[in-house]
């Protein structure tokens, strides 16, 4: 039966006492002894018994582990066999642990690396000078109940067997205990991060893991007593996260294991990538328990998937598995970037699927560093020389398949060996030797785990070394009294303060410290490479240091079998001239590429938007980069131009010769009854009006911008001024053949209609010279307008000046409309005033569409829509005014009779 404590005092954790229940038994009348871990664990139990018992663990695996006695005692847990033990669980009762099986080379390495560099440190004149180390290394079977039961050995410091006796408290007095092997302050070990996090939580000493990863046992807070030699999973997702942007793989699937290890690297890749336009096309999970159908389900999403290049962050049996299945399918064409849980396993290097499927493979791994005298070390180990070394033993018997010959031994020992080479292997001829051996164990070409274990050996040994040293003994003005610990009572908080403190040169030339938990991460970057007869070798071709990555492009073989980088993008990146355009609903990094609007412009791959030309520029074709935009003008050259040209110049020919016709028979009736000279006067302007036209073809200059306008303003106001002071005198002549008003037509003599025209048209005159001195029109591009070619034309600076030569010119068309509408009906057979009618409601009709279909144009064609109505205006009061009398004239000279004008 088990007897109830009376005390516990300061208990850190009731997990902690239930672990002890399933170490510890004791044979009838028997008690629960917990003082071997008490000190440790901080709580004290007070029992009373009443007589001796015999106490043994529960669970307890036929060897000790690896004992070497010392001044301080260094503890090791190694997950040294790989099959699990089974575990029943009954309500009632605890059931033994069933030893596990299958010796795995690697972490024998481990251990021996360790025991290497405690030969070393206790072999140094300076480290730790006359204090041994030894060391008490057991097998966690890669559980965390036995790394937590082996860790409550080695700081209890007992051993499979205690014989214990209880003396009864007297007068308070508590209980003594009588230990058999001396507990450690420090363990390294906890090979996985849970173990570790158990181990962290649980125990008083210390402990240095060399392959836990996981971030959370960063947190001081919560892991106080916890470093490692292992680089936080931080770091190597951010270097995969590098490669990524490096590379240009902007659309990346994800297999990871169903553990934190898995999320949080996705997470950290996920934040690392963020804005830099590379998306997860997927993200499979991978559980240890349905390996089979997640790896398939994994695979056939690999298939499918657009994503060449693949993250994998899981542990390498699940990746083994996965090739297996993408291997059936016939998927080898896919990049694998790869976590250093199996970037360097040798199992999958050796593998013809994985040569199969994945080649290429780029992978963050531990760091390697060479261990000088290592590898010596290993292969002149034998278990004839070392008689206590059951692993060796066991790795011997299964390397040369006999069973060594150990001398030395003693009486029982010996019976025992005999019996087992009896029973099993036969005994060994003594020759057998490691020299020549080639596994896992006695290769030293790239330590990584085990150089981490190395470390934290000297990592351990230089706190001890602080620890036990005496500084305070020679300081000026201190005492000679020692501060210094001694070996046979470190206590851990101290040694904590002094790990923390760490900073040494490696016996390899580094230097080591520790940032609190962490070391700073260093990884190496390896390339999984074919070799001439097709199987796969690992070749480093960069590092990590920090967040810094340097990497040897040229060295790496892809996926694709040569140097060229495999692109993995949802949508191919846009080219110049196009933007992208993300499309509803899907990641960023699936998008449309959207060509550039006119005047814009992208000049680089994967544009997110396209830049607007500065406004003297405008896009080339392509919409890649800006030109210098071309200067438009309505020229003498094009087709355009000549037409205007050709009939303006008809215009201005056909006026002319009506001239010479009606200077020819200026004596005839028709041409004086309708006022000779202001007849002249009129064709005059007429073939001014013509002609200014031309002025506005061609080049803008400063020049010709003023020319033109006031060329325009002024002939057609002579011109309009003629027809009114024409339309003015008809209704003179009518009236003053009226009784009474005789008169009237002196007032209307030739000088009067000079001066009149020279009024209206000095009028004109005025506007246009105040205008173009103080705002007149300039030569200037319009940028405004869209499109390569810009029109060069005259800007209007005062939109005022220009409306009032306009309007003015309306002013005196329109009085002249309404005097000869007046007129129009006046009794004679030949009225001109009927002709000015027609030639006003015309040239009216053609300038009140000019004003919106000018505006309306754009560039050039302004230019051209004021010329036509130039024309148009003009050809309409020649044909309407002079058409007629050129008819009678030449076609009808009987009709040119002062008879016939006279007639009603």
């Amino acid at each position: 039966m088990f007897y109830l404590f009376k005390v516990f005092r300061a208990a850190p954790c009731v997990s902690c006492i239930s672990w002890l229940f399933t170490v510890w038994s004791c044979s009838a009348p028997s008690v629960l002894f917990v003082g071997l871990v008490g000190r440790q664990l901080g709580f004290r139990a007070g029992l009373q018994v009443v007589e001796a018992v015999t106490c043994s663990r529960w669970g307890t695996r036929s060897e000790e582990g690896l004992i070497l006695g010392g001044d301080v005692v260094i503890g090791g847990l190694f997950n040294l066999r790989y099959s699990p033990p089974a575990l029943d669980h009954e309500f009632t009762q605890l059931s033994y642990y069933k030893a596990c099986t299958g010796l795995q080379n690697l972490p024998l390495q481990y251990i021996h690396a360790m025991m290497f560099a405690l030969e070393e440190i206790n072999h140094s004149a300076t480290l730790l000078p006359g204090v041994k180390l030894g060391y008490h290394i057991l097998d966690s079977c890669g559980l965390p109940p036995w790394a937590m039961q082996g860790a409550l050995s080695l700081v209890g410091g007992d051993s499979s067997s205690c014989n214990s006796t209880a003396i009864p408290a007297r007068n308070g007095e508590e209980i003594e205990e009588r230990r058999g092997d001396q507990p450690v302050p420090l363990i390294i070990g906890g090979d996985s991060s849970v173990s570790a996090q158990i181990l962290s939580k649980f125990l008083g000493p210390l402990s240095m893991s060399y392959t836990a990863s996981c971030p959370c046992l960063s947190d001081r807070v919560k892991f106080p007593n916890f470093f490692r030699t292992m680089a936080s999973d931080i770091y190597q997702a951010r270097a995969v996260a590098q490669l990524a942007i490096r590379f240009n793989w902007t659309w990346i699937g994800a297999v990871i294991a169903n553990n934190d290890y898995g999320y949080m690297a996705v997470k950290v890749f996920q934040e690392e990538v963020e804005g830099a336009g590379v998306c997860l096309a997927f993200v499979e999970t991978l559980q240890r328990e349905n390996i089979v159908s997640d790896a398939t389900r994994a695979a056939l999403t690999i298939q499918a998937s657009t994503a060449h290049v693949i993250l994998i962050f899981t542990w390498y049996t699940d990746v083994r598995e996965l090739f297996v299945q993408l291997a059936k399918i016939n998927v080898t064409d896919r990049q694998f970037l790869a976590s250093e849980a199996w970037s360097t396993s040798s199992d999958l290097l050796q593998s013809l699927v994985t040569s199969k499927v994945a080649t290429g493979v780029l992978g963050v791994a531990i760091r390697s560093s060479p261990i000088p005298g290592f590898e010596s070390y290993l292969r002149n180990l034998n278990p004839s020389l070392r008689p206590d070394d059951e692993f060796l033993r066991e790795f011997w018997e299964k390397e040369f398949g006999c069973s060594p010959v150990v001398a030395n031994l003693s009486s029982t020992q010996l019976g025992a060996n005999m019996l087992l080479q009896k029973n099993s292997l036969p005994p060994c001829s003594g020759t057998e030797s490691l020299e020549g051996v080639q596994n896992l164990f006695t290769d030293t070409s790239q330590l990584r785990v085990t150089y981490n274990v190395y470390l934290a050996a000297y990592a351990a040994a230089h706190a001890l070394h602080s620890l036990l040293s005496c500084p305070d003994i020679d300081r000026p003005g201190g005492s000679n009294v020692s501060t210094c610990s001694s070996p046979k009572n470190i206590k851990p908080t101290e040694l904590m303060q002094h790990l923390n403190k760490v900073n040494f040169t490696t016996p390899q030339g580094e230097l080591f410290y520790f940032q609190g938990a962490d070391i700073p991460a260093k990884y190496d970057l390896v390339n999984w490479q074919k070799t001439p007869a097709g199987s796969l070798k690992l070749v480093l071709i960069g590092r990590v240091d920090g967040f810094d990555l340097y990497l040897n492009e040229s060295a790496i073989e892809w996926s694709t079998g040569s140097n060229q980088v495999p692109v993995s993008v949802c949508t191919e990146s846009c080219p110049p001239g196009t933007r992208m355009a993300s499309r509803k609903g899907e990641p960023v990094c699936c998008f449309d590429c959207i060509p550039c609007a006119d005047g814009e412009v992208s000049n680089k791959t994967g544009s997110l938007q396209c830049d607007r030309c500065p406004s003297e520029f405008w896009s080339n074709e392509k919409r890649t980069s800006c030109i210098l935009r071309q200067l438009d003008f309505l020229s003498f050259n094009e087709t355009l131009g000549i037409t205007l040209t050709a009939v303006a110049a008809s215009g201005a020919t056909v006026t002319t010769a009506v001239f010479v016709v009606f200077l020819h028979y200026r004596q005839t009736p028709v041409v004086r009854a309708n006022n000779s000279e202001l007849s002249f006067l009129l064709l005059l302007s007429l073939k001014l009006c013509f002609l200014c036209s031309l002025v506005f073809i061609g080049r803008p200059s400063v020049w010709s911008c003023r020319f033109q306008q006031a060329a325009f303003g002024i002939s057609f106001v002579l011109c309009v001024s003629c027809l009114q002071v024409k339309t003015i005198v008809v209704l003179a002549a009518f009236r003053s053949a009226r009784p009474g008003a005789e008169s009237l037509i002196k007032w209307f003599g030739p000088g009067q209609q000079r001066g009149s025209v020279c009024f209206f048209t000095s009028v004109q005159v005025i506007i246009c010279a105040i205008w173009l001195s103080l705002s007149p029109p300039v030569p200037q591009p319009d940028l405004d307008i869209p499109g390569l070619k810009v029109t060069l034309k005259c800007t209007m600076d005062s939109v005022v000046g220009f409306s009032l030569v306009l309007g003015y010119i309306g002013l005196l068309a329109c009085t002249s409309l309404l005097l000869a509408f007046l007129a129009r009906k006046l009794p004679d057979n030949f009225n001109e005033a009927k002709l000015i009618t027609f030639s006003m409601l015309i040239f009216c009709a053609v300038w009140v569409a000019f004003v919106p279909a000018y505006v309306s144009s754009p560039g050039k064609y302004a230019v051209a829509v004021e010329i036509f109505a130039i024309l148009a205006s003009s050809y309409g009061l020649l044909f309407c005014i002079f058409a007629p009398k050129c008819f009678i004239i030449l076609l009808r000279p009987d009709k040119n009779t002062k008879k016939h004008l006279m007639a009603r």
